[in-house]
């Protein structure tokens, strides 16, 4: 039992070291994912088809969100490293890197959603069933898209000022700024799609406008704290003054960062056509999906910044050369990540039975949403191993290894099962999502394999 302890169990420095960096990260997204909560009740308030639409754009809203964070993340690894090393100066190439390709992938997806947004909003939409009226939800999702379109530049360079902050353990600005934006979105909110006072109910468009303006406030807020304490933010002194990045660094964080930008890219993009596969069944699934997705969001924001938090420390140890406490770490943070996330998920089970009749809509669609709910409960422990598994492969830059476990297993093995199961056979839309979900079991089981192997323990800035 006392080698059980000391092997997976930390003591109280290495939870406190763990909990500064993981609450605040926690505290902004739990925040965050509540006022998208509560942003998707107000929308759901107004009625099905309005909630549907909202809820497709807010599918492909995160395909462009996970392209933001994986174009980050490449030069995030070298980031974190070139920190624990105590080289500012490589921190600050792996900002500029940052600014460059978030800012292509912004000019990317408004050329995408510009040209074919009507065409991806019909991909998730179908006349097999009995509830809602398709066309408005196309119109909605249209207008609703349209808007949004002018806050994608702010979320990106959001994305690459906040992840070099938190590189070096700076996680309360982050959180702070996060925080009043969210707030701002949802009193904004409040004022726009009910038309409260003298403000016009603008319903769809006025969300959009709230979400809009509350990324543009968390950028001045983020960007103008950095530049004002470079004493903190050194890797900010001069990175505007010129362009350059050296090239044994850009080719590094090209050769390690290509592989997990396109696993963003490419397991985001999964995540949308397996929710695709699903909305073949009828407006009825996309609303049932929407509901149980916004209360699985609050509640799995554990394990995806205790995910993030392993990046940091382990990426720390192994760019100081201390791969043995990195190893360590790793397995203390996934087991207490596990643990709490079986927590959670406890109580998400308890509340989700209620959660649905906050929403105005038919209570067929009220049930099916429990039932999702109680599913992804189910799984949440699972998926926090195979997060804590991804993130410590990519701390050790195994990018390529990442690649194969996170969208290799996406696009071979859990797209066609669930495109055929809900394509392909008169299965309940129940029993679909419930076999697609325990996919994460054999994740899990290829997670272990993958981070007990070892290749993982690399120092990629001293090998640069």
């Amino acid at each position: 039992m006392r080698q059980f302890r000391s092997k997976y169990i930390g003591d109280r420095a290495f939870y406190k070291r763990v909990i500064l960096i993981a609450l605040p990260m926690i505290a902004q997204h739990a925040i965050s994912s509540f006022v998208s909560l509560l942003d998707n009740i107000m929308i759901g308030r107004v009625g099905t088809e309005q909630m549907s639409g909202v809820a497709i754009i807010n599918t492909l809203m995160f395909v462009y969100n996970i392209c933001v964070f994986g174009g980050t993340s490449g030069a995030g690894i070298f980031g974190t490293q070139y920190y624990g090393k105590g080289d500012y100066e490589g921190q600050k190439y792996a900002f500029r890197f940052k600014i460059y390709i978030t800012i292509a992938i912004a000019v990317i997806a408004m050329l995408l959603f510009g040209f074919f947004g009507t065409e991806l909003i019909q991909l998730y939409l179908s006349d097999s069933g009995d509830v809602g009226n398709v066309q408005l939800a196309l119109e909605f999702g249209h207008q609703y898209l349209s808007i949004m379109m002018i806050g994608l530049l702010p979320f990106a360079l959001t994305n690459a000022y906040v992840s070099s902050i938190r590189e070096s353990g700076h996680t309360f600005v982050p959180m702070l700024a996060g925080v009043i934006a969210m707030f701002t979105n949802l009193f904004l909110n409040w004022l726009l799609i009910f038309g409260v006072g003298p403000f016009p109910q603008w319903g769809v468009a006025g969300a959009a406008i709230a979400t809009v303006i509350s990324r543009y406030v968390e950028l001045l807020i983020v960007a103008i704290w950095a530049h004002r304490h470079t004493d903190i933010n050194r890797y900010l002194v001069g990175a505007y003054k010129s362009p350059y990045i050296p090239g044994n660094v850009l080719k590094g964080i090209i050769l390690k960062g290509t592989p997990l930008m396109l696993n963003e890219l490419f397991w985001a993009a999964g995540m949308a056509t397996i929710t695709q596969c699903y909305a073949v069944r009828g407006l009825e699934v996309v609303a049932a999906l929407n509901i149980s997705s916004t209360i699985s969001n609050l509640f799995n924001v554990v394990y995806i910044q205790l995910g993030g938090c392993i990046a940091i420390v382990v990426g720390q140890f192994l760019g100081a050369g201390k791969l043995d406490e990195a190893r360590d770490a790793q397995r203390k943070v996934t087991v207490f990540s596990v643990f709490c996330c079986a927590m959670m998920s406890i109580i998400m089970i308890i509340i989700g039975r209620f959660f649905p009749n906050l929403y105005a809509t038919e209570e067929s669609i009220k049930e099916l949403a429990v039932i999702f709910i109680i599913i992804s409960a189910a799984v949440m422990p699972i998926c926090a191993y195979c997060h804590c598994s991804y993130f410590t492969l990519r701390s050790g830059g195994k990018t390529i290894s990442t690649f194969i476990f996170d969208s290799g297993f996406t696009w071979v093995l859990a797209i066609p099962i669930a495109s055929f199961l809900a394509k392909g056979t008169g299965l309940s839309i129940i029993l679909v999502f419930l076999l697609v979900q325990a996919l994460e079991l054999i994740k899990a089981v290829i997670g272990f394999f993958m981070v007990r192997k070892g290749s993982w323990l690399v120092n990629i800035v001293k090998e640069n």
